[in-house]
């Protein structure tokens, strides 16, 4: 199943040539990656509250393309391509229509009150997969 979050890209973005400052991508991914997880039923504050587990981050494998630019419509794709026990993995494209801007391969884990990895909730596993 592909998510899709559909954005614009506005001048606090930029950089001074109009074009999207790298490091936003990965802010746009994020969104990406949390709407896909509220459309799927998963509340994370009550996640964090009920069992003491949050998604961190782990890994981003990221290949910017084409630049996008100030007033952009843009569409950030996000799709599971594995899930262990303790550890998601998706992939995020952003897309101005059908050109491909930058792909992303992120490695998210379980994390539990401490800092340390935990297993994800079996109820959340069986939503993601």
């Amino acid at each position: 199943m592909t998510h899709r979050l559909h954005l614009r890209v506005y001048y606090e973005d930029t950089d001074l040539a109009g074009i999207v400052y790298y490091a936003n991508y990965l802010k746009f991914i994020e969104r990406g990656r949390s709407e896909f997880v509220r459309d799927l039923g998963i509340d994370q504050r009550r996640m964090k509250a009920e069992q003491g587990v949050v998604f961190a981050v782990r890994r981003v494998e990221a290949d910017y393309l084409k630049p996008a630019l100030f007033e952009d419509e843009l569409i950030v794709e996000t799709e599971v391509t594995g899930v262990t026990p303790a550890r998601m993995e998706m992939a995020q494209r952003v897309l101005r229509g059908v050109d491909l801007l930058f792909q992303a391969k992120v490695t998210l884990v379980a994390i539990g009150a401490q800092g340390a990895p935990v297993r994800l909730p079996a109820d959340i596993r069986r939503l993601i997969v």
